[in-house]
């Protein structure tokens, strides 16, 4: 009986002992359920409004974000990353207490945003002192890239692609000889305007309104009484659409031309399909329904048959850089920023090889402007508008 359970009690020991070991050469080879550790439950964040007046654009974007981490996740179920959102609302007052929220996680390592210009402008310095790698599918503001921070990145072509682009399609296909410009005062509607202008030289009347604005009888009245035959509107789709539907309300025949904030489905639900029709809305983007390899159709099974809108396509393929520095071992804010600022491969949804200048600029040989055209109730592509 003694003998026989000392045999019990040693291999108790023994099996205790490998056991044991085999937890030691776990912990020493950096492995966790088959993964790497370090990289189980890092966090990607989204910034960008997902309620309020904007929220059309930016649940596109986190959408497309959230289809890469979910394909990752399907990939690596053993080590997963997870997504984390903070809603601006597209307001930069909400931008500070969510940006300090976001530099306070440690497990967050990268950002998809902010998706606005002016949080962009407010959050930037705070991501910056916290070294948290930031690559916005959307804000297009200049000056964003000129404020030095290391952080910040921009995955689209800036203003000064875009206004230009947009004063040339007015100008050379539209034909409007009596243009008229409004913007919103936001750091993103002045900005585009301030380069639209300069295209089109001298305008036959400008004005500004306010994010949020409603009433705009003031501004129809001067828009009517100019002349003009074009209006170009720097803001958003809120107020676009209100302000078109409001113009066309007095008689108004001209045709509204406006930037990506406009870009979006929600633009003719606010102005309403007859009143829409027609518009021209640029993007530095191609069209994201014309997306590479399998992406629309993972899109479309993804969230219930919806087609992708703005920057959705962007905003995945900015998250699969993040994801493939995270599969290379780059477990920290550090790492993974210096894999962003040496990566140079092309996305498989946009095709858009992503570079960055030392500025956090795309690479310029990689942006284009696409002009789209509110037609019989859908966004469409019209012509990519040629370089000068």
């Amino acid at each position: 009986m003694r003998q026989k359970l000392a045999r019990v009690l040693g291999g108790v020991a023994i099996s205790a002992l490998v056991f044991s070991s085999a937890a030691a050469c776990k912990a020493d080879s950096g492995t966790e359920e088959g993964g790497n550790s370090a990289a189980c439950g890092l966090k990607i964040g989204f910034f960008g409004p997902l309620t309020g007046d904007a929220a059309g654009l930016g649940i596109h974007m986190r959408n497309g974000t959230k289809l890469a981490i979910d394909q990752y996740n399907k990939d690596n179920a053993d080590c997963k990353v997870n997504l984390e959102q903070y809603d601006s609302q597209g307001d930069p007052a909400k931008a500070p207490p969510l940006a300090q929220q976001a530099v306070g996680d440690a497990k967050v390592v990268g950002l998809v945003g902010p998706a606005f210009s002016g949080e962009s402008e407010v959050g930037g310095p705070i991501f910056d002192a916290a070294g948290l790698p930031a690559i916005t599918p959307s804000a297009t503001n200049p000056t964003l890239t000129t404020k030095g921070w290391k952080v910040f990145h921009r995955g689209v072509g800036n203003d000064t692609s875009q206004g230009p682009a947009a004063g040339r399609y007015i100008k050379n296909v539209l034909k409007a000889e009596k243009v008229y410009v409004v913007d919103d005062q936001s750091a993103y509607g002045t900005g585009l305007v301030a380069e639209v202008k300069k295209v089109l030289g001298s305008v036959t009347g400008e004005d500004k309104v306010q994010v949020k604005q409603t009433n705009f009888s003031a501004v129809v009245t001067k828009i009517v009484g100019s002349g003009a035959t074009a209006l170009f509107f720097g803001g958003y789709y809120t107020e676009a659409g209100l302000l078109l539907k409001q113009l066309k309300g007095a008689g108004w025949k001209g045709t509204m031309v406006a930037g990506d904030g406009v870009n979006d489905a929600l633009f003719i639900k606010v102005a309403g399909q007859a009143v829409a029709e027609g518009t021209i809305l640029t993007c530095p983007c191609a069209p994201a329904t014309a997306a590479k390899g399998t992406f629309v159709t993972d899109y479309k099974a993804a969230f219930e048959n919806a087609e992708p809108g703005t920057y959705a396509d962007v905003s995945y393929d900015i998250a699969k850089i993040y994801l493939e520095g995270i599969k290379a071992g780059k477990t920290t804010r550090a790492d993974l920023l210096a894999f962003v600022k040496a990566y140079n491969k092309a996305g498989t949804a946009t095709g858009v090889t992503y570079k960055f200048e030392a500025s956090g600029e795309l690479d310029p040989a990689q942006v284009v402007v696409w002009a789209f055209k509110v037609n019989a109730g859908k966004v469409v592509p019209d012509i990519e508008i040629p370089k000068a």
